[in-house]
């Protein structure tokens, strides 16, 4: 299998990619640099595996949620390369990518929404769809069903700390065959953001 993944959500920038058992990953605190950062990131990390846009499979990327500049930047980024190369395209949400990252069946992913809240989803005995919450909510859910907060970024409120590469390469080989086409990629809004509260 062959493939790049990218994940501009949050503050930091992943690029991953596998070329049948080798993987390269590039994962670092960008400062929302996303936009001058990811391209020079997606050519180190294809280069250390010998791998072009043509040889992949697929391209994925992180839609959301999280940072909404952050979010359009790696879409466009991914629908540009699928239409260029003539690949299809894979969406991940950035709660799933956070939750692949570990292997127990129950769990919380949680993202920072800022001003208290959190971007969440909860697995196995967590029930929680993916939406925005009260903090407050979701601490409550994990102590109730003994399920602890995953995130990819240290939390106000304290999380267990996970790679999200991990996740995101996990996520792309157990759903590979879902790969579609790239006209499908949309972001993953679960709040307006503070520009159209604004109005």
């Amino acid at each position: 299998m062959k493939f790049l993944v990218i994940d501009t959500s949050g503050k930091r920038l992943t690029v991953a990619a596998q070329n049948g058992e080798e993987v390269a990953i590039s994962d670092e605190n960008c400062a929302m640099q996303h936009s001058v950062e990811l391209f020079p990131a997606i050519q180190r990390t294809m280069d250390r595996l010998s791998l072009t846009l043509k040889d992949c499979d697929f391209l994925a990327c992180a839609v959301g949620p999280g940072s909404f500049t952050g979010i359009r930047i790696g879409i466009s980024a991914v629908k540009g390369m699928c239409f260029g190369a003539d690949r299809s395209a894979l969406p991940i949400t950035s709660l799933d990518a956070i939750a692949y990252a570990v292997r127990a069946q129950d769990k919380i992913a949680a993202v920072d929404a800022g001003h208290g809240y959190l971007y969440a989803k909860g697995y196995g005995a967590a029930h929680l769809s993916a939406g925005y919450y009260m903090a407050e909510e979701v601490l409550s859910l994990s102590k109730a069903s003994n399920a602890p907060i995953l995130s990819a970024e240290e939390l106000p409120y304290g999380a267990q700390i996970v790679r999200a590469a991990e996740g995101l390469l996990a996520y792309c080989r157990a759903h590979a065959g879902e790969a579609g086409s790239a006209d499908a990629l949309a972001a993953l809004y679960l709040r307006k953001s503070n520009a159209e509260e604004g109005r």
